[in-house]
């Protein structure tokens, strides 16, 4: 590699000056502080300018075999100290050119220098003339005004002219990459060989995502959708089209009893670059800081706007021990979903509040988990867990009045309380303090969908999906359309949920509902017997089978599941709403009636949908179905 720099001492490039000896450089004649090796690294592209330098030319030349580094995190530290130096971007670079997975150019213009030679110096002094009137006045020479000024004239349009040039340039490089409006941060890597330290590694992905989430020009795709990739095969410019985002952060984490090491890098999905990686080691008592940290830089580095209250929101910082944060994680990330598994969650956030009662997250976790606890498929009745959503939520909201998170859980409890209008405040703050929070838009599709107002309740879903492509608001958009009467685009949505996760049982039941609307009872069977089998024989979804089964003419099966449903009431709770169901599509409306009742006196989460769900719509005629409406705060005329 040689070129004709090797044989100068010092060059300039703009307003810097590089000692190609000593690695020194000055900007404007001032020393800029730059550390060993990556002064070793710009020495060696400075001397190949013009030139690619492959990353095992720089491997074999700065980083020796016998050295114990890893060469990929070291080498794009390196480069991005220099660039910070040079305040140069890898977007529109000035300096360093990257050439992705191949390795780096130096693209700057060099400029020698080297003292002139005598006789060039003198020759270089003007000559009195003529043309070139002049007073002598003590050795020195004086022009008079009107040639001062014309010859200031003149300097000041060719230096008009370059620095347009040199605008235009680096403007048109700017625009011909893409800003960043979205991006992704894929699930860390877990790289401290102990499997059961997952859910730190998960723990900090979700807090990146979350910090990041703030900020209203950046649309961040949530945690649902990409804990999809947690070993992805896909390489990242594929993730990135399917989340639909600019750009890509992915990363590592290691820990060594107290002491965690993060390293997180930022990758344009438009060209597969890499133009931010930083490494960070932090005592675990200080994760709140290094996530805040690593977010602020990513930030910057996307250079999107951000507000005052969305930068303190990245710059927040919760003191809290290791043994507080590890107990949350634990009961954040545990695995499973049935009732056995969110009681050892909740047991977790126990913990962890008796260790540190100010611990705000924490309530968030324990509101979460017995708002989970009072789904269908698990069973718990809703007048035992609602006050407990409540009271943790609210709890949290004391401590932190801005976890948008504990306002979307106060916002779902209050629906199905039929409290609408607290509900909508709720969902509308949750936008409000975090505009990528993909739960509570789809909440607040929902909250529309309950008032009859599909069209605004579509808009929401859909941009809920933006959020969360790959999550629950496939399943949202899909109960929307179903309940707008649109079976068929329905069915279609729900079969593109179960394509990506087929043991899906909220979806499995959903698309049951759909088919049986839409006079596929027959082909509603099959999937409502495997939502029966995944979702442990939840009663509501048994509710829905014996429909399916009557309209298919199988009424000897689905007087057996009724029996099923009766013998289980006898020894638990079983939902009013799955006595509804069952009794509807049997043709009893009486029976019916006397459910729906039970299920009014228990606040049933079907009766949040009493207004909008096609299965009620022979009974709406009925004065008795009239007056639950109205009981419900959802009148026909409203």
């Amino acid at each position: 590699m040689s070129s004709p720099t090797q044989s100068r001492g010092s060059v300039r490039f703009g307003p810097f000056q590089l000692d190609l000896q000593t690695g020194a450089l000055t900007r404007d004649g001032r020393y800029e502080r730059l550390p060993v090796q990556p002064a070793q690294l710009l020495v060696v592209l400075v001397k190949s300018r013009g030139n690619l330098v492959t990353r095992e030319e720089l491997r074999a030349q700065l980083w020796p075999e016998d050295t114990f580094v890893d060469f990929d995190h070291g080498l794009n530290n390196a480069v991005n100290r220099i660039r910070e130096v040079l305040r140069d971007s890898a977007a529109s670079p000035r300096y360093i050119q990257t050439v992705p997975r191949r390795g780096y150019r130096f693209i700057g213009e060099l400029e020698e220098e080297a003292e002139a030679p005598q006789e060039m110096v003198e020759a270089s002094v003007p000559k009195p003339t003529s043309q070139l009137p002049e007073l002598e006045n003590r050795g020195r020479v004086i022009f008079r005004p009107k040639w001062l000024a014309a010859i200031f004239a003149i300097a000041l349009c060719i230096i008009v002219i370059i620095v347009g040039l040199k605008w235009r340039a680096q403007t048109s490089a700017v625009r011909s990459v893409p800003p960043i409006t979205s991006l992704a941060v894929l699930p860390l890597k877990n790289l401290s060989g102990d499997p059961t330290q997952e859910y730190l590694a998960d723990g900090m992905t979700e807090e990146l995502i979350g910090r990041l989430a703030s900020i209203h020009e950046l649309r961040v795709i949530s945690r649902t959708s990409v804990m999809q990739f947690r070993d992805p095969k896909e390489t990242v410019p594929a993730i990135a089209r399917t989340l639909g985002v600019d750009a890509i952060v992915e990363g590592s984490i290691s820990r060594d009893g107290n002491l965690i090491r993060v390293h997180a890098q930022l990758i344009r999905a438009s060209n597969d670059e890499h133009f931010w990686s930083e490494t960070y080691d932090r005592e675990m008592g200080d994760v709140f800081s290094l996530e805040s940290e690593i977010a602020q830089s990513i930030a910057e580095k996307v250079e999107v706007t951000v507000s005052g209250h969305e930068h303190a929101l990245l710059v927040a910082k919760r003191p809290v021990s290791p043994e507080v944060y590890e107990s949350y994680l634990k009961g954040r990330f545990a695995e499973g979903n049935n009732r056995a598994d969110l009681e050892k969650s909740v047991a977790y956030f126990e913990e962890s509040i008796r260790k540190d009662a100010t611990f705000a997250p924490a309530y968030v976790g324990l509101a979460a988990a017995y708002e989970d606890l009072g789904t269908i498929f698990v069973g718990v009745p809703p007048g035992e867990v609602r006050p407990k959503v409540i009271s943790a939520a609210q709890k949290a909201l004391e401590l932190d009045p801005e976890l948008a998170e504990a306002h979307t859980l106060l916002a779902s409890v209050y629906m199905r309380q039929w409290h609408w209008a607290d509900a909508e405040a709720e969902y509308r703050r949750a936008v409000e303090l975090n505009p990528n929070d993909a739960a509570a838009h789809l909440g607040l599709s929902d909250w529309m969908l309950c008032q009859g107002r599909t069209g605004e309740a579509l808009a929401w879903a859909r941009r809920g999906r933006e959020l969360d492509p790959l999550g629950d608001s496939g399943s949202t958009l899909a109960w929307t359309l179903f309940n707008a009467r649109r079976y068929e685009e329905a069915i279609h949505e729900f079969r593109s949920v179960l394509a990506v996760r087929p043991h899906d049982a909220y979806a499995l039941w959903n698309l049951g509902l759909a088919l049986i609307s839409n006079g596929q009872a027959e082909q509603a069977i099959p999937v409502l017997e495997k939502a029966v089998s995944v979702s442990n024989r939840s009663p509501g979804v048994i509710g829905v089978l014996v429909r399916a089964y009557a309209q298919a003419g199988r009424r000897t099966d689905a007087l057996r599941l009724l029996g099923e449903l009766k013998r289980r009431q006898q020894t638990g709770y079983v939902p009013a709403g799955a006595f509804v169901n069952a009794y509807l599509g049997l043709g009893d409306t009486d029976q019916a009636f006397v459910w729906l009742e039970r299920a009014y006196e228990e606040q049933s989460n079907n009766l949040i949908y009493v207004k909008v769900f096609p299965f009620f719509d022979p009974l709406r005629g009925d004065p008795r179905f009239k007056s639950l409406v109205h009981r419900v705060g959802l009148d026909e005329t409203r």
